[in-house]
């Protein structure tokens, strides 16, 4: 009985409308047309929307009540890109399979967790079912879908193989997400091992120096240089502490503003990023896998190869491949070779570099530069794994040492007296 109920509620659409609505969930039960007693769960403004939507489908509907929300509701959460490519690959999945594009964006957003998603996916179904093309409806909403999403949904729409375009769509995002979170994670344990080492240094200057402190005004001898210095540390901590602090925050907003700002800043702060040790690898080697997954899915699509670059060097996620990538762009635009541009450049590996060549040369410039990003998606991976395994005895020799430093100022004056003794 339970089996049935189940199959029978999922055939259930609730009434499409082009504006959204406030919804609630609620409860029903009735019988079908052979006396068999249902029960589900659906969607809808009231309980009246929810008897017709139940008539419709040949259900008697027997009881339907608005089912209790919690004390907070449902907590909007901001979208984030990974949403976006989630999306984008149950849209592919559905529409392989047969579903309309309109009814696909009906069940996702239905069934979507997150509010917010919910309430921009129904939209976008709203302006579809309203007879705005995929593409136009995806522009409205160009914070969540840049110009490269729309540019390829427009290109599977006029070709007639928008699955096959939302399923490269759904891949590219899931490729460059993962790629993303991997150099996020490479980014982190750095930055995790300064603010460890400050917070923990902090602590001990504040709390704990000055015990000793107390301890060694009844000493009567002066104390030795180091230990001076610490606690002139700690008495300057605790007396200007939050000078110390408004001077992080202003520090890490300027910081912020000027990498926003600035293109010069930025033009320098990803060239030294790209020169340190083991994580400069990691970022040349993400560069180069975002740029040829972007080029290899925007020129597979269609997309002339000058358009292709410029969306390409959107993607980079570094300004110095960026500024590259537009001289290769403009290179091209003038009649050059692809592979002979990117050599121009100085920035791009010889493997890569000879791997552009052999796809120009054998007109499979679109699968040689997917295997480019799958080699070093790969290797980025590994790089990552190493930067994790060399950075964890990496923090407990940086906190220890710190650590340390402190413990020894703090207890040289005792050793000078034991040895006075």
């Amino acid at each position: 009985m339970a089996l049935a109920a189940v199959k029978k509620d999922t055939k259930i659409k609730p009434a499409g409308k082009a504006q959204i609505e406030k919804t609630y969930s609620f409860s029903w039960e009735g019988t079908d047309k052979k006396g068999e007693r249902l029960k589900g769960e659906l969607q809808g403004a009231n309980a009246a929307t929810i008897k017709a939507q139940l008539r419709k489908q040949g259900i008697v509907p027997l009881k339907v009540n608005r089912k209790a929300s919690s004390l907070l509701g449902k907590r909007k959460k901001a979208i984030k890109p990974a949403d976006i490519a989630v999306m984008s690959r149950q849209l592919a999945t559905m529409m392989q399979a047969g579903v309309p594009l309109v009814q696909s964006f009906e069940i996702i957003g239905r069934g979507h967790e997150n509010p917010s998603m919910q309430e921009l996916i129904l939209t976008i179904k709203g302006d579809v079912e309203a007879g705005n093309s995929m593409a136009e409806s995806l522009k409205r909403h160009p914070r969540y879908f840049d110009d490269l999403f729309c540019d390829l949904v427009a290109a599977g729409e006029q070709s007639g193989a928008l699955e096959q375009m939302l399923d490269r769509i759904a891949t590219y995002k899931e490729k460059t997400e993962s790629l993303k979170a991997k150099v996020k994670k490479a980014l982190f344990y750095p930055a995790a091992v300064i603010v460890v080492a400050v917070i923990v240094t902090a602590i001990l200057l504040v709390f704990v120096v000055p015990m000793f402190q107390e301890l060694f005004q009844g000493f009567g001898a002066e104390l030795p240089a180091f230990t001076l210095l610490v606690i002139g540390i700690s008495e300057a901590l605790q007396t200007y502490w939050y000078i110390v602090l408004g001077a992080i925050v202003a520090g890490a907003f300027a910081f912020k503003e000027a990498h926003f700002r600035s293109p010069a800043f930025r033009n320098l702060l990803d060239r030294a990023l790209l020169k340190i040790p083991v994580l400069g690898a990691i970022l040349n080697k993400s560069a180069v896998a975002r740029y040829a997954r972007t080029l290899s899915t925007t020129f597979a699509a269609g997309v002339p190869l000058v358009e292709a670059l410029d969306s390409a060097a959107g993607a980079s996620g570094n300004d110095v491949y960026r500024r590259a990538i537009l001289r290769i762009k403009d290179d091209v635009a003038t009649g050059m070779q692809m592979n002979m541009a990117m050599q121009s450049t100085g920035v791009f590996p010889n493997m890569v570099n000879q791997m552009v060549a052999i796809g120009e040369e054998a007109g499979a410039l679109d699968s040689m530069l997917a295997k480019v990003a799958s080699i070093y998606e790969e290797e980025v991976d590994n790089l990552v794994d190493s930067l994790s395994s060399l950075l964890e005895p990496m923090i407990m020799v940086i906190i220890g040492g710190l650590v340390g430093s402190l413990i020894v100022a703090m207890y040289l004056p005792i050793f000078q007296m034991g040895q006075v003794v």
